[in-house]
């Protein structure tokens, strides 16, 4: 027996523990200046909303690590300008490998919710693929005496578009809830869209198989959506 050694089997060592890599999900978040775009990002990722906020210029993006059915995921949150002139140099690299995308206007105006259907060709245009998932987003619904795009309206729209609608106040505190849900509704469906996959890669070929969606211990569905 070599010196020092006492014959026992080494015990459990957390070094050789393996390591659980946290996956990544790249968000975009869309649409002309002004509609509030950089507040939801702060209300998500930081649950403020900032105090002063100037006009994003080319990229910047924040990020939050949430937890879904007992997996840690980073959810990066990238807000672009809205204004052209400081969109050309990034646009390019703002839409590569990205994994989802939230639309945003502003409910009190009309201009900003038209202008989607060019916001929305843009993303076309720089081929993001049909299933990456797309939501609608309506900001500033605190406004309520100001409002100038029904619900109705919106509805029909996200429903042409095959998005979910959100109405919601990045300045109301008592709607962080729900800008909350929005992201979390993204990450919860590219998570299940990738076990998916790796389900299917996984099965032998001609083989059907079941999938069921994930449930908590108290037997409810852990996504907000």
């Amino acid at each position: 027996m070599a010196a020092g050694g006492s014959g026992r089997p080494p015990g459990p060592d957390s070094s050789l523990e393996p390591y659980v890599q946290t996956r990544i999900f790249k968000i975009i978040v869309i649409g002309d200046s002004n509609v509030g775009k950089t507040c939801l990002t702060f209300r998500f990722c930081g649950g403020t909303f900032p105090d002063k906020t100037e006009a994003t210029i080319g990229v910047d993006f924040r990020e939050k690590t949430v937890e879904i059915e007992g997996e840690r995921i980073k959810v990066q949150v990238w807000d672009t300008a809205g204004q052209e002139r400081f969109r050309k140099s990034m646009v390019e690299h703002y839409y590569r490998n990205v994994h989802a995308v939230v639309f945003v206007y502003d409910v009190t105006k009309m201009t900003s919710f038209t202008n989607l259907k060019m916001w929305i060709e843009e993303c076309n245009g720089h081929a993001v693929p049909p299933l990456v998932p797309r939501v609608l987003v309506g900001n500033k619904c605190d406004l309520k005496d100001l409002i100038q795009v029904p619900s109705s309206m919106a509805l029909k729209f996200a429903d042409a578009h095959n998005m979910l609608l959100f109405e919601t106040s990045a300045k109301d505190p008592q709607e962080s809830q729900n800008v909350d849900a929005i992201f979390m509704c993204l990450a919860c469906r590219l998570k299940a869209q990738r076990s998916l996959l790796c389900r299917d890669l996984e099965a032998r070929p001609g083989q059907a198989r079941r999938l069921e969606p994930a449930h908590n211990a108290d037997g409810k569905n852990s996504c907000p959506c």
